[in-house]
């Protein structure tokens, strides 16, 4: 968070867009001092935040300076996350920022701290009121979005039904629209090998799946499947498609990270990421990263600002459709 408020300090500079930074302040301040940047943060209350505030403001959560150890899962990271992830969202909520964007957040450390939710999407759901939200990851081209994420694999297929289909596809096809896409032609990914092989390898696909797809081109959606998950993202690499309809969390993860991760091929070690997580279908705007805690290089300096900058960059350029 604070490599990337330097990159993009001149920006705001500018007067392109502004920051409100939101967490612990002395564990900024620490992250300030150990990569060497001037912090150019002004604290303030969540009161003092509105439509018109400029610059890169820093709202903090843990003014008992709790004691949070570098890369380990704890309570107080949990709660110190949960507090940030709420003064956004109430933010947002009213209207006084645009959107939000988050951080990586350690799911154990959340359950530790007393709550309990699998993921970002639940939790954001939860605060705002939404329900039946869709997980988009964007990396260039590549945008998929997805029909259920954090379930066991053997709960997805009574989860792949014609409404979930269609709310997937209708929220896709409004992330489209918002990134100035015109064509906006969305591929839903088969749930099994070869679309079901004519039933052979299951029926979902042909009986739920197809009949679905039949019902959102009669209403106008530019949509076609089910195309084999082989396939499907070879195609969308090819621009054959704009975005993707996955089935399952891995079966839209995996494409999307193996293109995202840039790798060190003498040390094996990852040197950046690329790509985008959005959650359609909340009353706000989010993005976030599209990466995990990295505790194993947390207090390090060596962490990359790349994805966070594209999370930002993709949350301006949401927010701005919305408002017109």
């Amino acid at each position: 968070m604070a490599r990337a408020a330097s990159v993009l300090a001149p920006r705001i500079a500018a007067g392109d867009l502004s920051l409100v930074l939101i967490g612990s302040a002395a564990k900024h301040r620490a992250a300030v001092a150990l990569l060497g940047l001037d912090d150019v943060a002004v604290t303030v209350t969540p009161d003092a935040i509105g439509p018109d505030t400029a610059g890169i403001s820093f709202v903090d959560v843990d003014p008992d300076r709790l004691h949070v150890p570098v890369g380990q899962s704890t309570a107080e990271g949990g709660r110190i996350a949960y507090d940030a992830i709420d003064t956004a969202v109430r933010l947002a909520m009213d209207g006084k920022v645009g959107a939000i964007c988050t951080g990586p957040i350690s799911k154990e450390a959340l359950n530790f701290a007393g709550h309990h939710y699998s993921g970002h999407t639940e939790l954001l759901a939860d605060l705002t009121g939404a329900r039946d939200s869709v997980m988009l990851l964007v990396h260039g081209n590549m945008r998929v979005s997805h029909v259920t994420t954090h379930v066991a694999l053997q709960d997805v297929p009574r989860r792949v039904t014609p409404e979930r289909i269609g709310r997937v596809v209708t929220l896709t096809d409004e992330a489209l629209r918002a990134l100035g896409v015109e064509r906006r032609k969305i591929a839903v990914a088969a749930l099994n090998p070869h679309a079901g092989e004519g039933g052979l390898f299951g029926r979902q696909d042909i009986d739920v799946t197809e009949p679905t797809i039949g019902a959102l081109r009669d209403q106008g959606f530019n949509v076609e499947g089910p195309v084999p998950g082989d396939t499907v993202f070879v195609k969308l690499r090819a621009k054959q498609f704009d975005a993707v309809v996955a089935m399952y969390h891995d079966q839209g993860h995996i494409p999307v990270k193996l293109l995202g991760f840039s790798v060190d091929e003498a040390t094996g070690r990852w040197e950046a990421l690329s790509g985008v997580n959005v959650t359609l279908g909340l009353p706000i705007v989010r993005t976030s990263v599209d990466h995990g805690t990295a505790f194993d290089i947390a207090g390090k300096g060596i962490a990359s600002e790349t994805s966070l900058i594209e999370a930002i960059d993709l949350a301006v350029a949401f927010a701005r459709a919305r408002k017109g």
